[in-house]
């Protein structure tokens, strides 16, 4: 049997040929999106490519799996046509496009891929023709009609006044004395060209598109006798300086050539490598406050992180983008880089005036708008640009601004404008104090924080950390959303005004004459030690009303009984901090009686045991207090419950014994416990 099973595998791998054993090359991005393009077009016959047009030019794209259903290029509509895969052409009378195109040389390919205009060109010039007719192994990357056509009537004029020279030495800059298919085209290479040797920048995107000198690659590997024909959308021009030249030499970048120096970044600009520079221009200088931009110019590591922040640690051509990305910067923060029709984007906002400058080293992109990134700003500045204004402005009523835009290292705790939906705290010497206990006397990140960690605050307040598993809590407030670190402070948006604890669990009880009876309980069971001393405790904790609800009898019997009354109030007793910010859907927290309480939290109201909690969040320097107006119960106290219970397990009993009754007769073992359960039943 053993040899059968081993001749049918080997038969059906010789079957299936080399590809079923052996995994071939990992395909390109380019490769792969054409594929799914072939995939999607296949209903229509062999060798055909589904294509998406932009509504309203002539731009098409071989489709990815995402562009198919979202049917947007650019956020513009597009439609779906079915073209011949590269390669290929229809024959008259048959479906879809079954013949190879056939091979001729390098000229005549030209006229195949539709860049008649450069073998127009070709004509002219002397020597070109014959090359490309003759034997040899050449890549051209070809303009397209529309790309000579685009040209500033000065620059052709230019070239076709001196065909044996401008001309010749433009198209061969567009040759490779190779051939070089598009799975060699990696991202970041450079091709030397057959015009002296300059080199020819290639980027292969991950979403499938190829870029030559930021040109983007129409139709590739068109083969021909003697190479390989990519048409391309733009006339493509020689490279000769690096990033850091051009900021020399353009006018529009004083102020950021000023910057550059001082910050050291010249070295950067001018290396080796593939960058992105999102260089602002006098006037994005300009738009911001001259308090301000003075005070990142005059802060080298300020300005340096300003700086990192306009550069990108890849090249990234125009061309390339045509939905939102994310890309990283040299400050290792990152950028949203999209596009809205024919206009790039930079974190939603279309601030680029001028794109694809090409340099030895990467590309430039004028943008007209200062991108400054959160480490280069003050607590103010940072501020302006959340949801928390209002207790900024409270902040700086106070007389608390400097804390805000010094160089202290502070965090600050902000809570949400929502908090003040009905107006602020007067501003007296109690709310300034406060305000303080809202300022951390370091600048900390909320990711380095733990589970009991203190915090001291300016006002001498020491302010507890609580981690829960869906939330970050310091004392009743939690982090509402992601901190942001400034130069020198950070800021964390909080969902609630802070309060210090100001006593342990006993100091806040005997101060609220809503607890008197709830008091008088906890001596009489010998808890007050428990609740004055260190600890972590979750206080649910009735008011007298909730008292005066029991029947005098009844409340009688357990204000006489001393262990009966502890234990009841140690039900009331968890042994954690619980918050309502860190409850969720619903938190089982252990009682020190032992049984547990669950405790939810809907629509902003807490509840435990399915009852409302009237107020949260009383905090402690041993715990929190929540107020309710009900006396739980422990489980056992509660006949029904336990009667439920007792049901449940003889009913799963008796399951079992009907399953082992079925195997054997072993059931009548369990004929005492049947018995002894009911007994309980009854009782």
């Amino acid at each position: 049997m053993a040899l059968l099973v081993r001749l049918l595998a080997l038969a059906l791998a010789l079957a299936l040929g080399p590809a079923a054993t052996l995994a071939g090359p990992a395909k390109s991005p380019y490769q792969l999106v054409l594929q799914h393009s072939q995939l999607r077009g296949r209903q229509h016959g062999p060798n055909v490519c589904a294509v998406q047009k932009v509504i309203g030019t002539n731009k098409k794209y071989f489709t990815n799996c995402k562009q198919w259903y979202q049917r947007k290029i650019c956020g513009k509509s597009t439609v779906i046509s079915y073209e011949c895969c590269p390669g290929y052409e229809k024959v008259p009378g048959e479906k879809g496009c079954p013949a190879a195109l056939p091979l001729s040389n390098l000229y005549e390919t030209l006229g195949v891929v539709g860049s008649t205009t450069t073998q127009l060109y070709t004509d002219r010039t002397e020597k070109l023709r014959p090359e490309m007719e003759g034997p040899g192994s050449f890549t051209i990357f070809a303009p397209s009609n529309e790309a000579w056509a685009s040209l500033p009537a000065e620059v052709l004029d230019s070239l076709v006044s001196n065909v044996n020279i401008e001309l010749l030495n433009a198209l061969r800059y567009h040759m490779v004395d190779r051939r070089v298919l598009t799975d060699e085209l990696k991202h970041g290479m450079a091709l030397t060209s057959m015009y002296q040797n300059s080199n020819i920048q290639i980027h292969h995107y991950p979403n499938g598109i190829i870029t030559v000198n930021c040109a983007r690659l129409l139709k590739a590997d068109h083969h021909a006798t003697n190479g390989v024909v990519h048409l391309i959308d733009k006339v493509i021009s020689t490279i000769t300086n690096n990033i850091q030249q051009i900021i020399e030499i353009e006018d529009t970048f004083e102020t950021l050539r000023a910057a550059v120096a001082a910050s050291g970044l010249n070295t950067v600009l001018e290396g080796d490598g593939q960058f992105t520079l999102l260089a602002p221009t006098n006037e994005a200088f300009e738009k911001i406050p001259a308090e301000t931009l003075n005070r990142i110019l005059g802060d080298p590591e300020a300005l340096r992180d300003l700086l990192n922040n306009h550069i990108l640690k890849s090249a990234m051509c125009a061309e390339a983008i045509i939905a939102g990305m994310s890309m990283e910067t040299l400050g290792g923060t990152t950028l949203e880089v999209g596009c809205s029709g024919d206009m790039l984007t930079i974190n939603g906002k279309a601030i680029i005036s001028n794109k694809d400058i090409l340099a030895t080293n990467g590309v430039i992109h004028y943008i007209d708008e200062l991108l400054i990134p959160d480490s280069a700003k003050t607590l103010f500045e940072l501020a302006a640009e959340s949801d928390v204004s209002t207790a900024v402005d409270l902040f700086r009523q106070a007389g608390l601004g400097t804390h805000l835009s010094g160089s202290e290292r502070v965090t600050l705790l902000a809570p949400l404008n929502s908090v003040f939906k009905d107006g602020t705290p007067p501003l007296d010497a109690q709310t300034r104090s406060l305000l303080l206990n809202h300022i951390v006397k370091d600048q900390v990140a909320s990711k380095y924080l733990y589970h009991g960690q203190t915090l001291d605050t300016l006002g001498g307040k020491k302010l507890r950390v609580f981690v829960y598993r869906n939330s970050l809590c310091i004392e009743n407030s939690c982090i509402a959303a992601h901190d942001k670190r400034g130069r020198y402070g950070s800021l964390f948006t909080m969902d609630r005004m802070l309060t210090p604890p100001m006593g342990t669990v006993m100091d806040i009880l005997k101060g609220d004459s809503r607890f008197s009876m709830l008091v008088a309980a906890i001596q009489s069971a010998g808890l007050t030690e428990t609740l004055n001393r260190e600890g972590v405790y979750t206080v649910f904790a009735p008011t007298n009303e909730a008292f005066q609800a029991v029947p005098p009898e009844e409340l009688n019997k357990l204000l006489g009984n001393a262990k009966e009354l502890a234990n009841i109030l140690k039900y009331h007793i968890g042994d954690e901090i619980l918050v309502s910010g860190g409850i969720g859907a619903l938190v089982r927290l252990k009682s020190l009686q032992g049984d547990k309480l669950e405790v939810s939290s809907k629509n902003n109201v807490v509840n435990v045991n399915k009852e409302p909690v009237a107020e949260a969040d009383i905090m402690a320097t041993n715990g929190v207090v929540h107020v309710i107006t009900t006396i739980l119960q422990p489980p056992a106290n509660r006949p029904q419950e336990r009667g439920d219970e007792l049901a449940d397990s003889a009913l799963e009993i008796f399951k079992q014994a009907s399953a082992f009754s079925r195997a054997s007769q072993r059931s009548v073992r369990l004929a005492p416990v049947y018995q002894r359960l009911l007994e309980r039943m009854k009782h």
